[in-house]
């Protein structure tokens, strides 16, 4: 039998053989993807940014208003003594929900209300929604718009007028309207005379006693201005069909309860009913 060659290189000691192993790797299916997802949210993210931009571009400052209004239901959130004693509200606050505002000193300011909250849906809304864009339509109007205060109350939403040291709804101890109420009334009644909801009106004073010798009284007087008001909403557009209460509650719901005398107690309170 003949003999395997032999390798010439071989010597004979201990070799051992050379064993050559093949491997195969596989990427997994979904590797590397996840920039993917990332990169189509950063495309995303910048469609919206651009999208605003042009929004901002296009739209006119009553339209920017009106979006400013939806996303954001309050003008004016006011905090305990933000205004300072010599701001707007003389260093008072209107955080309270359910107080009102009215001063007998003839002068207040008002300020557009805390935040409504939500769910309370109804034609109230609509109004308090115009009235807002009504009062930040011109400077002039912003102005006074700090003498208004909008509440959701359970009936609808209530706005109050508030006299301060700087503003007066009517001159000093009668029912005549200061030019500015007539203004700031005109707009209020501008706004909400396309609205079919019903009103209520209240007339608050401070309690300062009457001088010797004056006829009258503070019931008088509130109910008064409450007239008063109704009258010149009347003028303003709004039809006399939509009055369902006019009353006054004289110094007996004061606004600042611990100084009864406070000009911002004189107040007229105009609550839209749902």
């Amino acid at each position: 039998m003949a003999s395997a060659p032999v390798d010439p290189n071989f010597d004979g000691r201990n070799s051992r053989p050379v064993i050559v192993k093949k491997v195969t790797v596989v990427a997994g299916g979904h590797h590397g993807g996840a920039w993917k997802v990332a990169y189509a949210d950063f495309v995303t993210a910048m469609m919206a940014f651009f999208l605003l931009l042009w929004l901002l571009n296009a739209t006119t400052e009553e339209q920017k208003q009106g979006l400013a209004d939806y996303f954001s239901p309050t003008l004016v959130q006011m905090r305990e003594n933000s205004a300072g004693s010599n701001g707007l509200l003389g260093g008072a606050s209107f955080s309270d929900m359910n107080s009102v505002s009215n001063a007998r000193s003839e002068r207040g300011q008002m300020s557009i209300s805390p935040p409504l909250e939500s769910g309370k849906a109804g034609q109230s809304q609509e109004t308090r929604r115009a009235v807002e864009r009504m009062l930040q339509s011109t400077p002039r109007l912003r102005r006074l718009a700090k003498q208004v205060r909008l509440v959701q109350v359970t009936e609808g939403i209530r706005m109050d007028l508030v006299d301060d040291a700087d503003f007066a709804m009517f001159h000093l101890g009668t029912t005549v309207l200061t030019a500015d109420a007539r203004e700031l009334l005109n707009a209020i009644a501008e706004a909400a005379a396309a609205q079919n909801t019903q009103m209520t009106l209240r007339g608050h004073t401070d309690a300062l006693p009457w001088r010797d010798g004056v006829p009258g009284n503070n019931w008088s007087l509130s109910a008064g201005r409450a007239e008063a008001t109704r009258l010149e909403l009347l003028r303003g557009g709004i039809a006399k069909s939509r009055f369902a209460r006019i009353e006054g509650v004289a110094d007996r719901e004061p606004l600042i309860a611990n100084d009864p005398n406070d000009p911002r107690n004189r107040r007229i309170s105009i609550t839209v009913l749902d």
